[in-house]
């Protein structure tokens, strides 16, 4: 009898130090009992938010050998799931390499990982915003926050959204090729002191949305943490809506457990404290059409 694993291809950075992209993608998903198959984009000594002086290793030139091997291997994924390049050079190779597992039953997710809080990442150029944009068409679900969505719409990050102007977000991204868009850590003007995840199904036009209350703090490598757990939750058969209130909740129960400590955020959130959470379901439901 075959073993029934869940495999997904993840096409991320690796840090060696601080927790982010690979280092926290494969713990959360092997907890959730799925097999990540990595292929790195880049290796730095740390993440790039908040540390100075770091190594960084783009890995553009490997990763079509790398996927070659696996195709010469034969396997086959249940999703390709890619996030930080290393290049915009990268976004035509993560193509390739999605054009060349991708099945009918293929899962892809794009998380158009570029910046936050209103700017680029550091080590990301403002090329890369244009590859990705061409890149997220050939995603079915992507996931970028509030900063990547106004970069992918050549718009300025609002300090504040409403629902309807959320709609129109929503609407505008779908437009480049997903199926699936999704908002994380929008602001929401509707209620102050909350942030809402906002998204859309083209398929079925519904709109959903999950508030929570915001944190006063910020922690590197929380989208990393959203987008593993909603890829997590949905190959494990759950609803779009129910997948993102796993995700949302989980990343609360993360900042929450890790905020009463004394050390750098720029390490990370304490995921090793909450694992455990991942192999439990929802105590409650927030997610709501709209």
């Amino acid at each position: 009898m075959q073993p029934n694993v869940k495999k997904v291809a993840a096409l991320h950075d690796l840090s060696g130090f601080g927790r982010g992209s690979l280092a926290s993608i494969i713990p959360a998903l092997s907890v959730m009992g799925i097999q990540v198959c990595s292929i790195p984009t880049a290796i730095l000594s740390t993440h790039s938010g908040g540390f100075d002086d770091y190594v960084f290793h783009d890995l553009t030139p490997i990763m079509l050998d790398y996927a070659a091997h696996w195709k010469r291997l034969g396997l086959t994924f249940d999703c390709v799931y890619s996030g930080f390049l290393g290049s915009p050079d990268q976004a035509a190779i993560v193509s390739q390499i999605i054009d060349d597992f991708r099945r009918p039953e293929t899962l892809i997710v794009i998380d158009p990982v570029m910046g936050d809080n209103g700017e680029l990442y550091i080590s990301v150029k403002p090329k890369m915003v244009e590859q990705m944009r061409r890149l997220t068409a050939k995603a079915d679900i992507i996931t970028p926050n509030i900063t990547e969505a106004a970069l992918l719409l050549n718009k300025k990050p609002q300090e504040t959204m409403s629902l309807a102007e959320s709609k129109d977000w929503l609407l505008e991204l779908a437009a480049l090729g997903p199926r699936t868009v999704i908002i994380t850590s929008m602001p929401d003007a509707s209620s102050e002191g909350l942030v809402t995840t906002v998204a859309y199904e083209r398929e079925s036009q519904n709109f959903w949305k999950v508030p929570a209350r915001h944190l006063p703090c910020f922690y590197p490598g929380t989208g990393d943490l959203f987008a593993s757990v909603m890829v997590g939750a949905l190959l494990q058969g759950e609803s779009l809506p129910i997948a993102i209130e796993r995700s949302v909740q989980f990343i609360i129960h993360c900042i929450q457990a890790s905020r009463c400590y004394d050390y750098p955020n720029r390490n990370g959130v304490l995921l090793e404290k909450c694992l455990h959470l991942l192999q439990e379901s929802c105590l409650f439901y927030n997610y709501e059409k709209f």
